[in-house]
């Protein structure tokens, strides 16, 4: 046992550390990105009107950490609508773009992924406010006390809000626009090395436990149970989930479908903005909910599909 946690540290911080510079780089153009676009991306949306799904689904994609807390403020303050809100969560990745490019994952297979999430987010957020829409109708007829709050309930019509604590908590320097982009990327490196280093590690000891084509195979023989899974771990609201989503299927622990399912669900800090800003448990519970049931049906329609990336 000794020799098996001896021989995955040697080899965890190996692969670990021939990543640090490739992510180190790519978070240096996401802080770059991100500091010419965030503000003008979260404006975009917020005057987009009911077809905010189309833009939603397309700046999603964009790797800005705090583009899916900026939806969530807006959604909380009425802007959007939750068919919005939804399509940038389901296209948002987190981590899953500078892993990829730190490992040297084919772009045609990264554009593919990437194709889908929008396609998937753009159908999801239509859907979803149609739905929601129809529901709000229902309830108004069946309720001749409606009040004019109690109609817009559905969609988050409340108390505009503009939440930039997470960042200070975490000291990463998102929050000052005249900090040091070198710093904020070396910082985002450091944590996300950490949570590859811990992944990979557990993987590799498991591996050297049970065998890689037997772990592979309690998550491939299952499909539905995978994606549930999957879905669940995405919606831990922590770049922890998608970096553990992205290296399983690195590693090959993964269909194609449970990747997309975690993936869909992986909000990043998106979903606690949600619930510090929005005080309305019913709608939260409600948009995450819906989030996780598309991120799995859409997981396992892809499986069935017998889609690959």
């Amino acid at each position: 046992m000794a020799g098996l946690f001896a021989d995955s540290l040697i080899d965890t911080v190996k692969d670990t550390a021939t990543l640090v510079p490739f992510l180190f780089i790519t978070y240096i153009v996401m802080e770059w990105l991100e500091r010419r676009t965030e503000e003008r991306s979260v404006r975009l949306l917020s005057g987009v009107g009911r077809y905010g799904h189309l833009i939603g689904a397309g700046l999603g994609l964009v790797p800005q950490c705090g583009f899916s807390a900026g939806a969530a403020s807006l959604y909380s303050g009425g802007v959007i609508t939750a068919g919005t809100l939804i399509a940038v969560f389901l296209s948002t990745s987190d981590e899953m773009l500078p892993i990829f490019i730190s490992s040297a994952v084919a772009p045609a297979a990264i554009g593919k992924i990437l194709a889908v999430k929008f396609a998937i987010a753009l159908i999801s957020g239509f859907a979803v406010d149609f739905i929601w829409r129809m529901i709000r109708r229902k309830t108004r007829h069946s309720n001749e006390h409606t009040t004019e709050d109690d109609e817009h309930s559905v969609f988050g019509l409340h108390e505009e809000k503009h939440i930039h604590d997470l960042c200070e908590q975490d000291h990463c320097g998102c929050e000052d626009e005249e900090g040091s982009i070198f710093r904020s990327a070396l910082v985002h490196t450091l944590k996300i090395t950490a949570f590859i280093f811990i992944v990979s590690l557990v993987l590799s000891l498991l591996v050297g436990l049970f065998g890689q084509r037997e772990l592979a195979a309690l998550m491939t023989d299952a499909p539905v149970a995978g994606s549930l899974i999957s879905g669940l771990i995405g919606l831990i609201p922590n770049c922890a989930a998608s970096v553990a989503i992205t290296q399983m299927y690195l590693e090959g622990m993964l269909t194609a479908g449970q990747l997309m399912s975690g993936l869909l669900t992986s909000a990043g800090v998106g979903l606690l903005v949600m619930v510090r800003t929005n005080h309305h448990a019913k709608e939260n519970a409600a948009v995450i909910c819906t989030l996780w049931v598309l991120g799995v049906a859409w997981g396992i329609l892809i499986d069935i599909a017998g889609v690959t990336f």
